[in-house]
Formats: C-alpha cells, sequence, structure tokens
C-alpha cells in the first residue's frame, strides 16, 4: 500500500490562515480528532507554520514562510487562483498544492452577471441619485438609456467553470456568449461558439461587454492592454472578475476617461486595497467591489468539503488530488 505523506490524525496539525473566513470553527464542527491552530495576520502565520503538516491558506502565503515549514507536507488553497505560490519551489521540496477551484464559480459568476446588469441597467448612476434625494428624468437620447441584455454579444476570456456558469446566466437572458480558451473544447450548451485566445481580437470589435474569468498566468498578464481597449466598441463594458494584472490599469483608466470604452466593473485590482488616489474611485462609469465576488455565505462549508477530500486521498497515500496543482 502507498505511504501517506502524512501523519495519521492524532499526530496532525492543521492550520487554518485568513483574516476573515470562519474555516477553523467549520472544520471543528466536522471533527475534533485533529490539532488545529487559526491565524489571521501575516506575522501569526509565521509564527505557526513551524507546527503545521497542513495549511489552509490563500492571501496571507509568502513563499519565505518555507524556510521555517520544516514539517509542511500540503496546503489547500483557499482561492481558486494560485500564483501567489511558487509551484517550482513547491515542487522541488516535494510540497503539494491544491486549489479550491469550484468553490466559489456561483458566486463569480454571479457577481459578473450583477456588475453587467448594474451598469446596463445603470443601477450604479441612479443609487447616486437617491443618496443625493434627487429624481432622474426620463432620457431622450435612446442610446443613453438604459439597455436589455437580449441579444447583446459577451465575450467571456477563460471559459473554464466560472466562464460556462456565466454563460449559462447569460444565455437565459438571450445574450449571445462566445467563450475564449487557451484551448478550444467541444461547444458546450453555455455558449454560441468557443475560440482559442489566438482569436480574441477578432471578436473583441463585436462585443457589448467583455467578461474575464480567467487566471493569472505569464500570458494573461496585460492580456487586456491599450490596443486590445481600442478594438472594443465605445458601448461596451469590461468586467474583470479575475485578477487586476490580466488587465494594464493605466490603459483602462485612459480609456475610461477618454470614452473609448462605456464603463468597467471591477471586482480586482493590480494593488488591493485600491489606493485612494485611483481615479477609478471617482468615475462615474466604473463600479468598485472589493475583491468580494467569491464571497459567499457557504464557502467556508466548501473549502472544507475540498480539505477533507485532499486528506483522505493523502491517507491513503493516493498522488492525485482533487483540484491538483503540485
Amino acid at each position: 500500500m502507498p505511504r501517506s505523506i502524512l501523519p495519521p490524525p492524532a499526530a496532525l496539525t492543521i492550520g487554518f490562515a485568513h483574516p476573515a473566513y470562519q474555516l477553523q470553527p467549520e472544520f471543528l464542527n466536522r471533527r475534533k480528532d485533529i490539532r488545529t491552530l487559526a491565524a489571521t495576520s501575516i506575522p501569526e502565520l509565521e509564527a505557526m507554520i513551524p507546527e503545521l503538516d497542513v495549511l489552509v491558506v490563500s492571501g496571507l502565503w509568502r513563499d519565505t514562510m518555507l524556510e521555517r515549514a520544516s514539517k509542511l507536507a500540503f496546503i489547500q488553497s483557499i482561492s481558486a487562483g494560485t500564483d501567489q505560490y511558487d509551484k517550482a519551489l513547491f515542487a522541488a521540496r516535494g510540497l503539494r498544492l491544491a486549489s479550491a477551484q469550484g468553490a466559489n464559480e456561483r458566486a463569480v459568476a454571479e457577481h459578473a452577471i450583477a456588475l453587467i446588469l448594474a451598469l446596463s441597467r445603470h443601477i450604479h448612476l441612479v443609487r447616486d441619485a437617491q443618496a443625493e434625494a434627487r429624481w432622474r428624468p426620463m432620457i431622450a437620447d435612446p442610446l443613453a438609456r438604459e439597455q436589455e441584455q437580449g441579444g447583446r454579444h459577451v465575450v467571456v476570456v477563460g471559459f473554464g467553470r466560472i466562464g460556462q456558469r456565466f454563460g449559462r446566466l447569460a444565455k437565459a437572458f438571450d445574450c449571445r456568449v462566445t467563450g475564449v480558451k487557451r484551448q478550444p473544447s467541444p461547444q458546450p450548451e453555455s455558449a454560441d461558439q468557443v475560440i482559442p485566445i489566438a482569436d480574441l481580437d477578432q471578436v473583441l470589435p463585436m462585443a457589448d461587454a467583455v467578461i474575464l474569468t480567467c487566471p493569472l498566468t505569464p500570458e494573461s498578464e496585460r492580456l487586456i492592454d491599450a490596443r486590445r481597449l481600442a478594438l472594443m466598441k465605445p458601448s461596451a463594458h469590461l468586467i474583470n472578475v479575475a485578477r487586476g494584472r490580466v488587465v494594464d490599469e493605466p490603459a483602462l483608466i485612459a480609456a475610461l476617461q477618454a470614452g473609448r470604452i462605456a464603463g468597467a466593473g471591477l471586482d480586482v485590482a493590480v494593488e488591493e486595497p485600491l489606493p485612494a488616489a485611483s481615479p477609478l474611485w471617482a468615475m462615474r462609469n466604473v463600479i468598485i467591489t472589493p475583491h468580494s465576488a467569491g464571497e459567499t455565505g457557504r464557502y467556508e462549508a466548501n473549502v472544507i468539503d475540498l480539505l477533507e477530500d485532499n486528506l483522505a486521498r493523502l491517507w491513503r497515500g493516493e498522488t492525485d488530488l482533487r483540484n491538483q496543482v503540485v
């Protein structure tokens, strides 16, 4: 029988590290035969990491922590994105890593739909008017009015689990959906067509909305730059629920200021929190949410489901993890 890289439950220590998520209580609701520790800050995590065999973490992780992580054998990431981990270093140390892909796919897809609806129905503008107790008059210019979703063409860059779920939601509003992937796959019901990333420039001029749901990789960094923003319609919206660095942020600001695109819904930024000095805060054609697209009341339960599955696999000595990265 293959040997597990983990000690048995009675000898195991699991650390949970997040500033807000209640992961340790969710785990303890299920089993109390394993020692657990919790951290809500980087200093707290650094202090406890020498004791850990398993770590459940995301934004608090720093690769420099490996210098003191002598026992650490497995990290269950809390996030679907894993760009914060040095995969080559993990592989060299024999440290296993799994993502939380799928734990928030519904929430992120629904958030992206909410941003599109808010922008196209001017919800953000009438909310501002509400704060001023101002009743907006009817709009004479048809192009300046709220828009329906039916017949709009949405281009979804990153057509994995989140992108495909978004596609199903968009098609329920009678949108035309183009999925964009590195490697095209058989066309699912959630898209009218699926194209390779190499053909992105061909569909941008036809898009009424561009939705970013792709992971951050060397290939996707600044994927949406000044040149590609210039290809979009002046009436188009950009929605980013991926990572801030997928977009060239200064180029986006310039395009929004010049009216080269109609607006943007941004759940992520290059620097988070978004600096108070950023021009994006004051733009009436921008909706900013605080990297909250993936937040859901079920998030802790979803992550612990993944953790329990992967712990069981490791105890059985299996090499394949659920959402395996390393």
